[in-house]
């Protein structure tokens, strides 16, 4: 019976646990940071980004737990209705989840147009929920975060891409 033995010279990959308390403390610092209102409305989707990155790039750690407490921190954050947040990123951390179960290796272009479609359908599930409760907004001004979130998802993950799997 031969026993595999590691190498003395592997290393070990750490638990990014910490890295992923890191991450959420810093981004929700970028939610709620003050800006300008010429700028407010190109602010990206920065919890969504770092929830989308965790659940994508370290399934073991993160999952639709993970999702649904980033988004009722996110709604804490943002004043928002209780649970709005939470319901959209636990559907798009499933559906995501789901759609690449059959993919070993996920690409930086496969998550990026992974995590494009994933920002477009929070917007749409917040716009759609917002008009079921009545709040009246334009259109026009969901439109800026979505491409500052799709051309942010880079920067983040060269950032993160370390701690991938």
């Amino acid at each position: 019976m031969l026993i595999a033995k590691k190498l003395p010279s592997e290393k070990q990959r750490k638990d990014p646990i910490f890295l992923i308390v890191i991450s959420v403390i810093i981004c929700s610092i970028l939610v709620v940071y003050p800006m300008s209102y010429a700028f407010a409305g190109w602010r990206p989707l920065y919890m969504l980004m770092i929830m989308l990155f965790w659940v994508l790039c370290q399934p073991t750690w993160c999952g639709v737990w993970f999702a649904f407490t980033i988004g009722l921190f996110t709604d804490l954050l943002l004043d928002a209705p209780l649970g709005m947040n939470a319901l959209s990123y636990v559907l798009i951390a499933f559906l995501t989840r789901y759609f690449i179960r059959e993919r070993r290796v996920l690409t930086f272009s496969n998550l990026w147009i992974i995590s494009m479609f994933a920002i477009l359908a929070h917007l749409v599930f917040t716009f759609m929920a917002q008009v079921m409760i009545g709040v009246h907004f334009s259109l026009a001004r969901h439109w800026q975060p979505l491409v500052s979130s799709i051309f942010c998802w880079p920067i983040l993950y060269y950032l993160l891409k370390r701690w991938r799997i």
